[in-house]
C-alpha cells in the first residue's frame, strides 16, 4: 500500500530483480532495493536498531565502533557515512552535527516495513543532502497483538523488549491502531572498556482506509558505549559516548487514481556527551565534548500518471541549530535551512510482447541559507521486456547530486583532537552507472557496472607530526565499481550470494595526508553470502557471511582481510513461545573496520519470545 504501491507502476531507472522474503514484501519494486537480502536481522549482542539488518547486505556496508547498535556507520558504493541519508515516510531524519549519528533513529524496527535503498536517481530524487544513498523506510501496518523478549549472552549480556498493539475498525470502515514498545539492553562487551547501556521507547498511532494512512510516532533513546579508540584510533584510549535522541515524526500519504501523494515532517533533538578518554573524565579531568542538536523537517513526495508521462516529484525543507557544545565553536555559523526540489518527468513507449522503453529526464535543485543553491541534473533509460518465462531489463542511468557538511567538520579547532576547517563547502556527486538483470521467478541476477566522481568530498585523514589526531580535509575521488548479485529460491531454502570489486583514484591537493580513516577505508573485493533454510515446523537456519579483502591503510593493525559471519538456529512459531540461539562473528576474527579500533570479537545469545 501507500508509496511503494504507485511505485511499482513507474519502473523507473533502477531495477532489482530480487525478491524479498514472503513475509515482508512479495516483489521488489524497480524503485527501491530491499535490505531483506540478509538472513539475520536480528543481532547476538543487543536488542535490534534500524541499522541490523543492513549487516552483511549486498549494496551497503556497515561499519561499526563495537556493537552496530552502538553507533553505525553505513556506507554505500565507496561512498563516507556523511553521504548515506535515513528517510522515514516522506523525510530524511538528518543529524547536523556528523554522518556518525545519521542511522540514529529511536524507533523499533518492528514497527516498520523492511528498509530499502534507493541509488542513483532515485536517490537524487526523493534523497535530501546525501550525495550516494538513502535507507527508506515505510510504516508497518498496525495489528493486534504483542511480544516479550527476553535475551542473555556472553560477556556479562542481557536484553529485553515489550510490544503491544491494538487496532480496531470504525463503522466507516477506518482503521485505527496503537503500538507501544520498549527495548533495554546491557553488557561488558567483548573488550575490556566495550561495554554498553541502551534503552529505547516507542509510541505509534496510525489510522487510515483504503485510500489514505497517516502515522505518528513518538520515540526517545538513551545509549551509552564504550569502546577503545572509538574515534581516534588510539586503541589505548577507552573512549566513551552517551548519546539521548528525541524524535517526533508525522506522515500522511493518499493514495489517487493516477498515482499518489505524500507528505511528513518531523522534530529531532539529539544530545551527545562524547569522552575520549573515560578515566580522567570520570575524575573530573579534560576531555569531555557535549553538544546538542535540534532539527525541524517537512516534505513531500508525490507521483502523477498519464497516459504514456508520468510525474515523479519531492522536495523537503529543514531548519537546522547546534543549540550547544563545548567545542564546536570555530566555524562561521551554528544554524542553518536547506531545501532541495526535484521534478524528474518519465516518457513510457510501449513495444510489442511486453517491451517498453521509458525516458527520464529532471533535476534537483538544493538551496541553503549558507551556500547559495545547486542544480543538479538527471537522466535515466531503462529498456524492459517481460515474458511467461520471466523478465529482463538493460538501464543506464545518470545523477548529480550535492550535500552540504556537518558542523563536526566545520566548527571543530584547527588544532586538537579533530581538526575542523570552516572552509569546506558543498560536496558535488556524478555517477553514471549501466546495469543489467534477468528474473525468472525462483531465480535472479543482476549487474552493475559504475563510475562516480566526488568533487570536495569530506574525509578525516592523518598525517605524521600534524597537531591533531585527524584533519578535515577536501578530497577528489573517481570511483569504480562493479556489483553482482543473485538469489535462489527453493522450498523452505533462500541462497543469497553477491560481489562487489572497488577502485578509486584520490587527489587531496595541496593537502600532507599519510592515511585515510574513511575516503581510502573500503574494501577492493566484497563478497556476501546467506542462506535462510525453513524446515520442520517453524524452525529456521539462517547464516550470514562476508569475505572482504580491504586497500592497504598504515593505520589498522593486524590483516586487510577478513571473514565475518552471523549464524541463528531459530524455532518461532506465529503464536506462543520461540526461541533463537545465535552467534556473531563466529571465527573470532579480529579484523578492524576503522584503523586502529579494535574489532568486536565473538558474541553468543540465547533468547525466549512469547508472542499473543
Amino acid at each position: 500500500m501507500k508509496r511503494g504501491l504507485a511505485l511499482v507502476a513507474t519502473t523507473l531507472a533502477l531495477a532489482t530483480g530480487a525478491v524479498a522474503q514472503e513475509d515482508e514484501q512479495q516483489e521488489l519494486t524497480e524503485i527501491k532495493v530491499t535490505a531483506a537480502r540478509v538472513a539475520n536481522t536480528r543481532p547476538a549482542g543487543t536488542f535490534a536498531a534500524v541499522a541490523t539488518a543492513l549487516r552483511f547486505d549486498p549494496i551497503t556496508e556497515l561499519q561499526s565502533r563495537g556493537l552496530p547498535e552502538g553507533q553505525a556507520d553505513v556506507t554505500v558504493r565507496g561512498g563516507l557515512f556523511e553521504n548515506t541519508g535515513f528517510r522515514a515516510g516522506a523525510v530524511t531524519v538528518m543529524d547536523p552535527q556528523t554522518g556518525h549519528y545519521a542511522a540514529e533513529l529511536p524507533i523499533d524496527p518492528d514497527l516498520l516495513d523492511a528498509p530499502a535503498l534507493l541509488i542513483g536517481v532515485d536517490n537524487a530524487v526523493a534523497g535530501f543532502n546525501s550525495n550516494i544513498a538513502t535507507v527508506d523506510y515505510s510504516f508497518r501496518t498496525i495489528e493486534d497483538g504483542g511480544s516479550v523478549l527476553l535475551g542473555a549472552g556472553s560477556d556479562n549480556l542481557r536484553f529485553g523488549s515489550v510490544q503491544l498493539a491494538n487496532s480496531a475498525q470504525t463503522s466507516t470502515g477506518r482503521e485505527i491502531g496503537y503500538a507501544m514498545t520498549f527495548a533495554r539492553s546491557s553488557g561488558d562487551g567483548t573488550v575490556p572498556d566495550g561495554d554498553h547501556d541502551f534503552s529505547r521507547y516507542n509510541v505509534h498511532l496510525q489510522t487510515g482506509d483504503a485510500a489514505q494512512q497517516t502515522d505518528v510516532l513518538l520515540s526517545y533513546q538513551d545509549k551509552f558505549y564504550g569502546w577503545p579508540g572509538a574515534y581516534t584510533g588510539f586503541a589505548t584510549l577507552p573512549e566513551t559516548d552517551h548519546t539521548k535522541t528525541t524524535l517526533v515524526l508525522g506522515n500522511h500519504t493518499v493514495e489517487q487514481a493516477a498515482g499518489f501523494i505524500e507528505f511528513g515532517a518531523f522534530y529531532r533533538r539529539l544530545e551527545d556527551d562524547y569522552d575520549f578518554d573515560r578515566r580522567t573524565t570520570e575524575s573530573g579531568g579534560p576531555g569531555s565534548f557535549d553538544h546538542e542538536t535540534r532539527v525541524y523537517g517537512i516534505g513531500v513526495e508525490g507521483l502523477r500518471q498519464g497516459a504514456r508521462l508520468e510525474w515523479r516529484y519531492a522536495g523537503q525543507l529543514t531548519s537546522d541549530e547546534l543549540e550547544f557544545s563545548t567545542d564546536l565553536t570555530e566555524g562561521n555559523f551554528t544554524s542553518r535551512d536547506y531545501v532541495t526540489a526535484s521534478v524528474v518527468p518519465t516518457l513510457r513507449l510501449a513495444g510489442d510482447s511486453g517491451r517498453e522503453l521509458a525516458l527520464q529526464f529532471g533535476g534537483t535543485v538544493d538551496w541553503s541559507s549558507r551556500d547559495g543553491s545547486e542544480f543538479s541534473p538527471v537522466l535515466g533509460a531503462t529498456a524492459r521486456a517481460d515474458s511467461p518465462a520471466g523478465s529482463r531489463f538493460v538501464s543506464l542511468e545518470y545523477a548529480a547530486t550535492s550535500q552540504l557538511p556537518g558542523y563536526t567538520v566545520l566548527n571543530s579547532r584547527p588544532a586538537g583532537l579533530f581538526g575542523g576547517n570552516a572552509d569546506l563547502g558543498r560536496e558535488k556527486a556524478r555517477q553514471l552507472s549501466l546495469s543489467a538483470g534477468l528474473d525468472s521467478g525462483t531465480w535472479n541476477g543482476k549487474l552493475t557496472v559504475f563510475y562516480r566522481e566526488d568533487d570536495d568530498l569530506v574525509d578525516w585523514t592523518f598525517a605524521s607530526g600534524a597537531p591533531f589526531a585527524r584533519q578535515a580535509n577536501a578530497v577528489d575521488i573517481d570511483v569504480t565499481g562493479v556489483e553482482l548479485f543473485g538469489r535462489a529460491r527453493w522450498s523452505g531454502l533462500d541462497l543469497i550470494a553477491s560481489y562487489t570489486y572497488l577502485d578509486k583514484d584520490a587527489d587531496y591537493g595541496s593537502a600532507t595526508v599519510d592515511a585515510s580513516f574513511y575516503a581510502l577505508n573500503f574494501a577492493t573485493h566484497r563478497a556476501t553470502v546467506a542462506v535462510l533454510y525453513r524446515f520442520g515446523r517453524d524452525f529456521e537456519v539462517r547464516f550470514d557471511s562476508e569475505y572482504r579483502r580491504q586497500r592497504d591503510n598504515p593505520l589498522r593493525a593486524g590483516s586487510d582481510e577478513a571473514f565475518l559471519s552471523s549464524l541463528a538456529l531459530a524455532w518461532e512459531p506465529p503464536g506462543g513461545i520461540g526461541l533463537a540461539l545465535t552467534a556473531d562473528n563466529l571465527t573470532d576474527d579480529d579484523y578492524q573496520q576503522f584503523p586502529g579500533t579494535p574489532a568486536v570479537g565473538r558474541q553468543v545469545s540465547l533468547s525466549a519470545r512469547y508472542q499473543w
